[in-house]
């Protein structure tokens, strides 16, 4: 197994690193996608040898150099071969671990996302879209995004199929309760021509998911916040127009994770909307 950085161009091939960490790889020069390294697909359950733990350890410690802080807080994914795919995004399907701090943590993440494949979950999933239950599975470490805000966005609306609107699902803190379903966003829609907002949503949101010693926690939304819309309207364009730019450069409608940090935009996630009809 190996490892490769996301602004290498060895880690855009899916066939090594999977279609999660490859999409990320190809858009991390010219988005802002945090910094992170990639362990290369391997069959489900092979173990961590004590010279690759070695050096997932120092991988560790360079992305810790790279984001100025001696133990990063990290986000290990899974990033299957054959996910994120025009036909299956796997979403939801493999383990997550966010708010992972410490090399030794971090690797034991990394072994669960290797045995995740194999959860009834996922070969569920697998046998459903007739994929072969063997399959092939790489680790992304990302840097964790402290998100004040989180948003799904959607270059076509995925529920008409109407191509000429994005649109945006947003909420407070980390984007797992969004992606997970137990919060119920803001709702943004945007005429994609132009970047005209369309319709503003504004959802009560009484629970956000935040970074707690033990990794993610839903905490209530102060009072205050709770009808208060979790993106401005220059954030929302924002999350058009990169929607729209990258529409354009992968040649299909795109399904995006994103999250703002001190107003900072980040990409975290870029696949394909496999709802659409062609």
């Amino acid at each position: 197994m190996d490892i490769y950085w996301l602004d290498t161009p060895a880690c855009q091939d899916p066939i090594r690193v999977g279609g999660k960490a490859a999409n990320l790889s190809r858009l991390a020069a010219a988005h802002p996608v945090p910094p992170g390294f990639c362990l290369s697909a391997t069959q489900a359950g092979d173990a961590l040898s004590p010279a690759l733990s070695n050096r997932l350890s120092r991988a560790y410690a360079q992305l810790g150099n790279r984001c100025g802080i001696r133990q990063p807080a990290v986000a290990v994914r899974s990033s299957a071969v054959d996910e994120d795919g025009q036909q299956t995004s796997f979403a939801g399907q493999h383990e997550s671990y966010l708010n992972i701090i410490g090399s030794h943590a971090m690797m034991r993440a990394v072994q669960r996302c290797l045995a995740s494949v194999q959860s009834e979950r996922a070969r569920h999933y697998r046998s459903a879209h007739g994929l072969g239950q063997e399959a092939n599975i790489a680790v992304l470490v990302q840097q964790l995004v402290m998100a004040d805000s989180s948003a799904v966005v959607f270059s076509a609306d995925p529920c008409t199929g109407a191509r000429d609107r994005v649109v945006i699902n947003a909420t407070w803190g980390l984007g797992e309760s969004l992606v997970g379903g137990t919060v119920t966003p803001d709702l943004y829609v945007v005429r994609k021509a132009d970047l005209a907002i369309l319709s503003h949503q504004i959802a009560l949101k009484t629970q956000m998911t935040l970074a707690h010693p033990e990794g993610t926690r839903e905490v209530a939304v102060p009072q205050c916040m709770q009808r208060e819309p979790a993106l401005d309207d220059a954030q929302i364009q924002k999350l058009a127009r990169m929607a729209r730019a990258l529409e354009a450069n992968q040649g299909w409608p795109v399904d995006l994770e994103c999250a703002y940090q001190d107003k900072r935009l980040y990409l975290l996630q870029c696949r394909p909307i496999t709802t659409l009809s062609n």
